[in-house]
């Protein structure tokens, strides 16, 4: 059996392929070997995972989030041989589960555009080179993080027209206090930003946010894509940002003289389907 996960901090989606070809669907609470402690990810294994499909496990492959060399990755491969003694693991940053899903075994430019922003040039085997995304306060843009940081830059500084003001405000209820309380002292901070994705998708057609959206992804093509060769390659994309937002999208990458790819809303399917090829 192989068990393929693709994992954030919230969430991980389970894949795992029988021994017939047939394939099980599981999801858990997150697992980022960042944050968790070795003990909390056995657990999560052993109490979530394991009641699902024993421990018959001949290779894992592990994608997300706080898959970094050394010691996180150390920490993974440990537990997994702790719970399935007689697995080979691998575990590779969600930026490669992008690349895979996306492209295959086929070269190609792969982004991810969720709550988080990333890309790199995948050569059909692995990532040869990645342009840093940054975070959202340093790069991620056109991220649900970085939309909702301009949105809310634009709510305190009085920029938003006034019925969309009105209609955050009579949402959201939140102050400048309670935005800055969210932003800088509570944690995750990049998901409360995300969290407004939906409010800025109703708006979409608005001419303030369809400038913003634009002008987002226009910087994210430009300050990322643009160190690749996109003119040899097409650009290709992953993520609820990317998926829902394909028509604007796509418009900016014509403009951008790219040529659009792939757009998956999530990797996990794609990463199925690469492993039942290898």
């Amino acid at each position: 059996m192989q068990l393929i996960a693709d994992s954030g901090s919230t969430k991980v989606d389970w894949r795992a392929i029988l021994d017939d070809g047939t394939v099980k669907k599981i999801a858990t609470e997150g697992i980022n070997p960042v944050f968790l402690s070795e003990e909390a990810i056995i657990d999560i294994l052993e109490k979530n995972l394991v009641p699902e499909i024993g421990k018959g496990v001949d290779k894992v492959w592990f994608y997300g989030a706080g898959v970094l060399p050394g010691e996180p990755t150390d920490k993974l491969k440990a537990c997994f041989k702790k719970v399935f003694p007689n697995s080979e693991t691998n575990a590779s940053s969600d930026i490669l589960a992008a690349a895979r899903a996306l492209c295959g075994k086929k070269a190609g430019i792969a982004c991810i555009l969720g709550t988080g922003a990333n890309s790199c040039f995948y050569d059909g085997e692995t990532a040869t080179s990645n342009v840093k995304a940054g975070g959202f306060i340093l790069g991620d843009e056109a991220s649900g993080a970085y939309l909702g940081k301009k949105l809310i830059s634009d709510f305190i500084k009085g920029l938003l027209p006034k019925a969309i003001e009105q209609e955050f405000v009579k949402r959201y209820n939140l102050d400048y206090l309670a935005i800055v309380q969210k932003v800088y002292k509570e944690p995750l901070p990049s998901r409360f930003l995300a969290s407004f994705s939906p409010f800025i998708y109703e708006f979409r057609n608005h001419p303030h946010i369809a400038t913003l959206l634009k002008t987002s992804f226009d910087e994210f093509l430009r300050r990322n894509i643009i160190h690749y060769d996109y003119r040899r390659y097409d650009v290709n994309f992953v993520g609820s940002i990317a998926y829902y937002y394909k028509d604007i999208l796509e418009k900016c990458v014509m403009a951008n003289g790219m040529r659009m790819g792939k757009v998956l809303k999530g990797p996990i399917d794609g990463l199925v389907e690469f492993h039942k090829e290898a």
